[in-house]
Formats: C-alpha cells, structure tokens, sequence
C-alpha cells in the first residue's frame, strides 16, 4: 500500500517551483539554440555560398547531436545524478555558441551545431525527468509543463534577439556589427542563457529519487522536506526504496517486450515523440523568417512574423499550463491533433496558389498569403495548447519508475532523429512543392487523432510509484 502525500504548503510550494523553473532552463535553451537558426538561414546561405542541401544539413545537425546527447543523458544521470547531466549541458551550450560564432568553413559551423544539440539533448531529457522527481502529485503536471514553457519562451527570446540584431544591421543578417556580421552575434548570443543555466544547476538540490537510490537518505528527507512540506519523512523514503527494491538500473534491455522487440509502453513513448515533430512544427521555428521571405516578405518583416508565431506560441503554452492538471492530458492531445489536421490542411491549399516569377523568387497571392499567416499562428496554437505541453508531461510520467530513464532516452532520441528527418528534408521539399510538404504534415496530425484516440492513457493526479 502507498502512502498518501499531502500537498505541499505554500511556502514549499514556492521553493518547487524555483528549483523546477531553474531546472526547466535546460528546455530555454533546448528552444534558444534550436530556433536561434532560423534568423541566420538567410546569412549563412550567404555567407558561405551554400544551396539548399547543405543548408538543410547544416541547421539539422545539432538534430544529430541532440539524439546523441539525449541517447547518452539518461545513463549518466543514473550513475553521476540529475545535476551532473545539467552542468555538463550548459558546459557545451557555452562553449558550442562561440564556437558556431566564428566558424571559418560550413563545415565546421556544422561541427559546432552538432556540439550545442548533444547539449540540448542531454537537457532535453535530464529537465522533465528531474522536475517529475521532485514535484508533488497535485502540481506534477503543472510544473512539469515549465518545460514547455521554457522551450517556447527560449523560441520567442531568440527571435526577438534576432529581430534587434538583424535591426541594428539595417535589416540584413550579412550586414557587419563590431566587426563581424549579424548572423554570427545571433549564434554567439545564446551563450548568455548557457551560462545563467550553468549558474542555477550549480545551486539547485539533486533528485530526492536519486539521492535515496545513491544511500544519501538524510539528504533525500532534507530535499522531501523542502518539496513536500508537511509530510512523513521517513515513511516517504520507505516508499521510494519500496520502489527501488522492485527495480534495478535501468538498461536498454529492460525496454524489451513481444511487440516488434520493445514492451508497448516504450512504444507509445516513442509514438508521441515521433508524431510530435512529423506535424512539422520544427519548421516553423527553424525556417520561416526564410520562408515568409522566399514569398516576397522583407527579411526584417519576416523576423517579425517569426516573433509573432513565437508570442502565440507562449499564449498556447500558458492555456495548456493552466488546463493540463484540469481536463488532463488526453482531452487536450485530441483537441490540438484536430486543430492542427484543420490548419496544416488549409496551408497546404493555401501554398498550392504559390507561383514562381523568377528562377529563386516565389510569391503568394494576396489572399492566400493571408490565409497561410492566419492558419500559421493558429496552427501554432493548436500545437502549443497540447502536443508541445502533453508530450513532454507524459514523457515524464508513463514509464514505470524501474525502466524511467532508459525509456525517457530512447522517446527523445526518437524524437531528435524525427526532427532531424523533417529538417533536413523541409528545404528540398519545399523546392519541390511547398504545398506538397504540409500535405504531408497534415497527414500525420490526423494520425494523431487515432494514436490517442486508441493508445494513450490518462495519467492525471496518479504518484509516479503508480505507473506500471
């Protein structure tokens, strides 16, 4: 029998919400350093002389390092802890960002792409793991939500970052500031926040899971104390090495069952991370001030729309904060999937009236130019009030406690190489037909529909010793 847990005072309350915020400054940067691209396309396509092929490997390659990083992420923070994978983390954002700065070839800005994504993958997996372990039950969804929020947040600063600098080079990425062009200060930027991250993961306590799995236990109560309040300490602790005895380290051999090799769970798991980035949403954030200037948008307005996107990005975010621990995970996953089979469905019409009046220079019509800004934000929105809250929410919870990690390596990982394969693969189809593209989007949103229709299971309110 489990023990019940009270929900935390306020005042500890307060301090879980600090320490899950600080936590979720990894998915800040996992949205900064991903999206930071999208404004310098345009400048390094100029720059280094490159067509859409190498373009598409080149803002894809921190896809590979961050399936690399999130691989990698879930052992090391079973054997070193939580706050280890962060620290390390904010290391490479910080070293990666000054690297991509000065890059002397494309290939090694490639190099130094792939660096930053082992970071965004090692804190796209340590941060919902860590604030799934320390959150109370009664606000688990909600704080682990600070992760999505955090991600779009890091978006919407990027763009704004990249919108003020491409400002004060007179609206052109190629354009010098100090010395050095516009694209680079916006990839050398984001080692602000890398090394803010750094500073918080230095101060936060570790995982009170971890710390009783390591024998640490008076530090494990003094954490539960802190997190939960007015509780039974040492009952607490019986309860999570109850668990622990019924577990072992967490291997990737424990992830295998009858069902094509893999126990159904984990596939569900990687289902969610897959269909989360084959919508395309990564699109969006990584090439759209490149594609609202490719239909006859000025680069600086284009920056604009992005910022746009990006601000309704967090309005969905915060509708999906203040409903997830409300009408649950599930409801909202449907309600996005459909919202955003509707709006992928009416841009793809809308990019079918897009004509080319010159060898690289493509135009939209005025009203369907129009119709593809509207279904734009409000496919952003759908995405933003549900799969881009859910996903991660119920990455940190499905998972029994005995394969968490393990399992939460492996969805990410599918999730980066998912990614990896829309980016890589957006700037060839769009050539081919840009309308022909978000077809394929809208196809796997009402994909969607059915995988939750028929596998996801609600998790709302249930203590993570609960999942099996």
């Amino acid at each position: 029998m489990t023990t019940q847990v009270p929900v935390a005072r306020q005042e500890h309350l307060a301090h879980v919400v600090f320490i899950s915020a600080a936590a979720a400054l990894g998915g800040f940067l996992f949205g900064y350093d991903s999206a930071v691209i999208n404004g310098a396309v345009d400048g390094i396509k100029g720059h280094f002389g490159i067509g859409a092929g190498t373009t598409g490997l080149i803002v894809s390659a921190a896809l590979l390092g961050s399936a690399l990083g999130a691989a990698i992420a879930g052992k090391l923070a079973d054997l070193k802890g939580r706050l280890i994978v962060m620290r390390l983390a904010a290391t490479l954002f910080v070293v990666s960002s000054f690297g991509a700065m000065f890059p002397f070839a494309d290939w090694e800005l490639a190099f130094w792409r792939v660096i930053s994504g082992v970071a965004i993958g090692m804190a796209s997996m340590v941060s919902p793991a860590y604030i799934a372990e320390v959150a109370p039950p009664a606000y688990r969804g909600r704080l682990a939500s600070f992760q999505q929020l955090a991600i779009v947040l890091g978006i919407a600063i990027s763009q704004l970052v990249n919108f003020a600098i491409a400002a004060l080079a007179g609206g052109n990425t190629r354009n010098h500031l100090v010395g050095i062009e516009a694209w680079q200060w916006m990839l050398g930027a984001a080692a602000v926040p890398a090394a803010i991250y750094l500073v918080f993961a230095l101060v936060i306590p570790e995982s009170p899971r971890y710390l009783v799995e390591d024998g640490k236990l008076d530090r494990a109560r003094q954490v539960l104390s802190e997190v939960e309040g007015d509780v039974d300490l040492d009952a607490r602790v019986r309860e999570i090495q109850a668990s622990l005895r019924l577990e072992h380290k967490p291997r990737l051999r424990d992830l295998r069952g009858p069902a094509m090799g893999l126990l159904p769970i984990v596939w569900v798991g990687i289902g969610l991370s897959v269909l989360q980035q084959f919508v395309g949403i990564n699109v969006i954030f990584y090439y759209s001030a490149s594609l609202w200037h490719s239909v006859g948008i000025s680069q600086t307005n284009s920056l604009l729309i992005s910022l746009s996107t990006s601000i309704i990005n967090i309005v969905g975010t915060l509708i999906a904060i203040a409903f997830v621990d409300k009408i649950g995970r599930k409801p909202l996953a449907l309600i996005g999937s459909v919202g955003m089979t509707l709006s992928l469905a009416t841009m793809a019409w809308a990019f079918s009236a897009a004509r080319k009046i010159g060898p690289n220079d493509v135009r939209l019509p005025h009203n369907e130019g129009l119709v593809a800004l509207f279904t734009a934000h409000t496919y952003v929105l759908f995405f933003a009030l549900s799969w881009g809250v859910v996903v991660w929410v119920m990455l940190g919870e499905i998972f029994p406690n005995k394969m968490r990690a393990a399992a939460m390596s492996v969805a990410v990982a599918a999730q980066w190489i998912a990614n990896w394969l829309v980016t890589v693969t957006f700037p060839s189809l769009s050539q081919w037909s840009l309308s022909g593209a978000y077809v394929g989007y809208s196809i796997f949103a009402a994909l969607s529909v059915i995988f939750v229709t028929r596998f996801l299971r609600e998790t709302k309110g249930k203590k993570l010793e609960e999942m099996g």
